[in-house]
């Protein structure tokens, strides 16, 4: 089961497991330079908003609501990360583990491959949540990603088009599938205590929290300027994914204007440059896991042209690409995991 809640999509399972149960949201955030310099990571400046897209069936394109899913406003040359909590059982003391598939106009953002419902493993075609906590763009190479940007589908610009030559899907594309119930029973027993305390404790936040044209513009995702972020390996064994069971979900990308035409509702305001933010002197961020082991990147995907070499072919430069120099960075270390205990035996 999939519900829109609070701007997040909440994909459940409770045929599986009672609290298998993720959320996701797509986060608004700044667009990093892109000038072949790796950037550390940029702060979230909240959620982007969603609706259904069973309620504005009449104001968009006829074959979207074939498709269901959710409606996600994006301005032009805007760049967004998705954010991904599994519900946290402080009994077992983990999170509810699942398999995420995500592609860009069917495009796989870590393989590069096209969309296909089962879960490869090579090569690793999804991301692992809790292990994964957030996906800022398409995988270029290990340890780098460029950073999903929304451009207008039909003017080249996605990698989409790049890589099949059509401007046919855009938007996003997710399939999510839960750990089997028994596998994550054998691996995450119960744990029993003499006294319950205190609950989870997950991965925190980054920082703080005219006339419309008659037709909905579609947009599609490029990648943009470089980052340092790496995509973990799957720990798990293949067969203790829960395939059967997976959600799909299809989030359709709009422009602003066309988003306030379709919806009546206002977007989002337009987000501050990186230039501004390196500015004021304000944090950047570095993730760290040092349990976990990174995928290789995607030869498929370090070939795409980056939005700012295709704006130039164009004759189109990028606004506001000027390098950046990111002030103080923060290191955030993945929470610890309950492999992470401390021996009580030994000599006294």
């Amino acid at each position: 089961m999939i519900e829109l809640s609070r701007d997040t999509l909440v994909f459940s399972f409770p045929e599986v497991h009672p609290t298998a149960r993720l959320t996701v949201s797509f986060q608004r955030t700044l667009r990093l330079p892109d000038n072949g310099r790796d950037y550390p990571l940029p702060p979230g400046f909240g959620g982007f908003p969603l609706r259904h897209v069973d309620d504005f069936a009449g104001n968009l394109p006829a074959e979207w609501p074939k498709h269901g899913g959710v409606l996600l406003p994006m301005r032009q040359a805007e760049a967004m990360w998705l954010s991904f909590r599994p519900d946290y059982l402080g009994d077992h003391a983990t999170a509810y583990p699942f398999a995420i598939k995500i592609a860009a106009g069917k495009i796989n953002a870590v393989s590069g491959g096209p969309w296909a419902r089962p879960l490869a493993r090579d090569p690793q075609d999804y991301v692992v949540a809790p292990r994964q906590p957030w996906l800022d763009g398409f995988n270029v190479q290990q340890g780098t990603v460029r950073q999903f940007v929304a451009m207008p589908l039909g003017e080249g610009y996605s990698a989409e088009e790049q890589l099949t030559g059509a401007a046919e899907h855009g938007g996003l594309q997710f399939l999510v599938a839960p750990m089997r119930a028994e596998a994550f029973a054998r691996r995450f027993p119960k744990i029993v205590r003499r006294r319950e305390v205190g609950t989870a404790m997950g991965i925190m936040d980054c920082v703080p929290s005219c006339p419309a044209p008659a037709a909905p513009a579609a947009m599609g995702l490029a990648p943009g300027g470089r980052m340092r972020q790496e995509i973990y390996d799957d720990p798990h064994r293949p067969d203790e994914w829960d395939e059967a069971q997976a959600s799909r979900c299809f989030v359709h990308l709009l422009n602003s204007a066309h988003w306030r035409a379709a919806t009546g509702d206002e977007p989002p305001p337009s987000p501050v440059t990186a230039q501004a933010y390196a500015q004021a002197g304000l944090p950047w961020f570095e993730y760290y896991d040092e349990k976990a082991r990174p995928v290789g990147g995607s030869g498929i995907l370090a070939g795409l042209k980056s939005l700012a070499a295709m704006a130039t072919s164009k004759r189109k430069p990028l606004p506001n690409n000027a390098s950046v120099a990111p002030g103080a960075i923060q290191v955030i270390h993945a929470p610890p995991r309950r492999d992470n205990v401390v021996r009580e035996s030994g000599d006294w």
